[in-house]
C-alpha cells in the first residue's frame, strides 16, 4: 500500500498513462479528497513525474487566483518514491454524497454521457463552464492539450476541467501529446487545438454521439433543428472543429463569447438548418454513413444530412430540396417526409465540384454524412 503524508488511500478511482488517482481520507479532518500519485522512477526512461511537476509549477505561477471552472489543487508533495497532489473529490456518479467506500465512482462527463445526451439547459451550462476554464488558461498563456469528457469532473454539480499533466505554454512548436481522437488534423497543439477538442466535447454533450461520429446529428437532429439552445451549441461546435486552424475560434474566450452572443441565440431554430462556417476544398471525396437501420419501412421518413464543410444544398434525384418557405435546405439539416425508397443524393457548394453520394435507400438509411477533402 502506498504511504502518503496525512492521507489514508482507500482505493483507486482513476488511472492514466503513468499515474493513478486514489480516494483519500485526511487523517486529521476526515475530509475526502482525490489524490493523484505518480512514480518518481518509472520504467522505460520516461519522466512523467517531472513533466507533471513542470505543468503544476507553470499552472501555479501563471494563475493569480483559483478559477471556479478548474479543479482545485490543495497540496503538492513528494515522498521518496512518488509525486502526489491533493484535489477536490468529484461527486459520486450515483448522485449520492461521496463516501469512503468501495462503491464510490467519480462523476465524470464521460460517465454522464454513457446515459445519453445532456438536456439542452444542462448542456449549455457545462459548455459555459468548460469554455470558462479554457478561456482562463488561454488568457494566462497556457494550453491544456487533453480536453475530453474523462477529464471533465462534476464537483457540487458543476463541471470542472481537470488533469493538468500535459498543460504547457502556448507556443507554435508544442509537441503533439494528448488523446488522439480529440486532436485536430493539422497537428498544432495550441489554443486552437483546445478549441477543437472542446468542440467535440460539446458535440458529444449535445448529440450523445461519440466524437468519431462528428458532424452527424443522429437521432437528435430534429430536436437540434427546433431547439435554439441545441442549435447554438452545434453551431459553435461546427466552427470549433473546422479542419483549418484559422477557421476555428482563436481561443476559449472567443469561443465562449460566440456561444454567449445574443445574435447566436437569436438565430434559434435556423441554426439547426444552417451552420455558416468558412472553408474551402480543392477536390472531392466521399464518406457517406449508413447510420440508422430501422426494422419498419414507413411510406415516408425523416433523413438527416450533414457535410463538411457545411452550408451545402441537397439534390435528390436531380431536384434541389427546399424548405416550406422556399429557401434551399442547407446542411446540417433534417428533411422530413421523404419517400422511403432509393434516391440519388448529390451535395452542392459554391466554388466546389458537386459531391455525388450515390444512390441511398432511405428505407434503411436515415443519416447521410459526406465530406469534401483537399487533394493529398
Amino acid at each position: 500500500m502506498l504511504a502518503i503524508p496525512d492521507f489514508d488511500l482507500v482505493h483507486v478511482i482513476g488511472k492514466g498513462g503513468f499515474g493513478t488517482v486514489w480516494l483519500g481520507v485526511n487523517r486529521t479532518t476526515g475530509r475526502l479528497r482525490a489524490v493523484k500519485v505518480i512514480p518518481l522512477r518509472p520504467e522505460g526512461g520516461a519522466d512523467p513525474a517531472g513533466r507533471e511537476i513542470v505543468s503544476l509549477t507553470r499552472l501555479e505561477s501563471n494563475l493569480r487566483h483559483a478559477h471556479p471552472d478548474l479543479i482545485a489543487i490543495h497540496h503538492v508533495g513528494k515522498t521518496a518514491d512518488h509525486l502526489f497532489y491533493v484535489m477536490d473529490l468529484a461527486d459520486d456518479v450515483s448522485g449520492a454524497a461521496p463516501a469512503a467506500g468501495a462503491s464510490y465512482r467519480p462523476a465524470t462527463l464521460e460517465r454522464r454521457l454513457a446515459a445519453g445526451p445532456l438536456p439542452p439547459a444542462e448542456c449549455l451550462d457545462c459548455a459555459r463552464q468548460l469554455l470558462g476554464a479554457l478561456a482562463f488558461l488561454h488568457e494566462a498563456g497556457m494550453v491544456h492539450r487533453d480536453v475530453k469528457p474523462a477529464n471533465c469532473l462534476f464537483v457540487g454539480g458543476a463541471l470542472k476541467l481537470a488533469d493538468f499533466g500535459l498543460l504547457t505554454d502556448a507556443r507554435a512548436d508544442v509537441s503533439r501529446l494528448g488523446t488522439e481522437r480529440y486532436m485536430p488534423p493539422d497537428g498544432r497543439m495550441d489554443a486552437r487545438a483546445d478549441v477543437y477538442a472542446a468542440g467535440l466535447v460539446i458535440y458529444e454533450m449535445a448529440t450523445g454521439l461519440p466524437a468519431h461520429r462528428f458532424p452527424g446529428l443522429g437521432a437528435r437532429a430534429r430536436e437540434v433543428a427546433r431547439n435554439p439552445v441545441l442549435a447554438a451549441l452545434i453551431r459553435t461546435a461546427l466552427r470549433a472543429c473546422q479542419a483549418e486552424p484559422d477557421a476555428r475560434f482563436r481561443d476559449g474566450g472567443a469561443m465562449r463569447a460566440a456561444l454567449e452572443a445574443p445574435a447566436g441565440a437569436a438565430a434559434g431554430t435556423a441554426l439547426g438548418r444552417r451552420a455558416v462556417v468558412a472553408g474551402a476544398a480543392a477536390a472531392v471525396a466521399l464518406s457517406a454513413a449508413a447510420i440508422a437501420f430501422l426494422p419498419a419501412t414507413p411510406a415516408s421518413v425523416h433523413v438527416n444530412f450533414t457535410t463538411r464543410p457545411f452550408e451545402a444544398t441537397i439534390l435528390l434525384d436531380g431536384v434541389e430540396q427546399r424548405e416550406p418557405g422556399g429557401a434551399a435546405y442547407r446542411t446540417p439539416c433534417t428533411i422530413e417526409n421523404l419517400p422511403a425508397r432509393p434516391h440519388r443524393v448529390v451535395f452542392a457548394r459554391e466554388g466546389a465540384e458537386d459531391l455525388d453520394a450515390g444512390t441511398i435507400d432511405f428505407a434503411r438509411v436515415r443519416e447521410v454524412v459526406a465530406t469534401w477533402q483537399k487533394p493529398r
